[in-house]
């Protein structure tokens, strides 16, 4: 596909909510609507060679799922159907969503285990986020001191979203965007 494929999970809506902010953002020309993960067969998210991928959290640090509580199926249930897919050449940007203050100790952990998932199949993870700007006293999803992927408080931090985003969009874009002219 020549444009940006947007996938989420989601339990209350939030991560659908981020996923239309970052479509609306990026424009129809570079990215098609994001979709729920739940009703994505594989291989329409294996048709892109450029993805965003959302989730919230879950659990301690758990991929979302029916198993965590979630009320419909969700990353968890995805991710069994990609056992021997080979994402090699694919660029994928993450973004999870969390609560700092009341899951201060496991924040927005679910996001580590989405990475684990897409770098263990050989795809390119790109975006990483700064911690700055953020407190709570652990997240599984840092590597090298440094968030995986974009993160968001949309509980104690929704002011910030917006501008998190543009930035984040920004930083990944020209990194996406050579996917897509290398399929074209």
């Amino acid at each position: 596909m020549s444009k940006i494929g947007i996938f989420f999970g989601t339990d209350t809506g939030s991560t659908r909510l981020v996923a239309k902010k970052i479509y609306s953002l990026l424009g129809e020309e570079l990215a098609d609507k994001p979709k729920n993960i739940n009703r994505t067969p594989v291989a329409e998210l294996l048709q892109y060679d450029a993805l965003i991928l959302g989730t919230p959290s879950y659990g301690v640090g758990d991929l979302p799922g029916l198993a965590v509580g979630c009320i419909e199926s969700n990353w968890q249930e995805f991710v069994p159907h990609l056992d021997g897919v080979d994402l090699t050449g694919k660029r994928v940007a993450l973004f999870g969503l969390g609560n700092q203050e009341r899951y201060a100790s496991r924040f927005a952990s679910s996001l580590i285990q989405l990475y684990r998932v897409f770098y263990g199949y050989g795809a390119d993870i790109i975006g990483p986020w700064s911690t700055d700007g953020y407190q709570f006293e652990h997240s599984d999803a840092i590597i090298d001191n440094r968030f995986v992927g974009l993160v968001l408080d949309q509980r104690t931090q929704p002011f910030l979203t917006e501008e998190r985003l543009k930035i984040w969009l920004a930083q990944i874009a020209p990194q996406l965007l050579p996917a897509l002219s290398e399929v074209a």
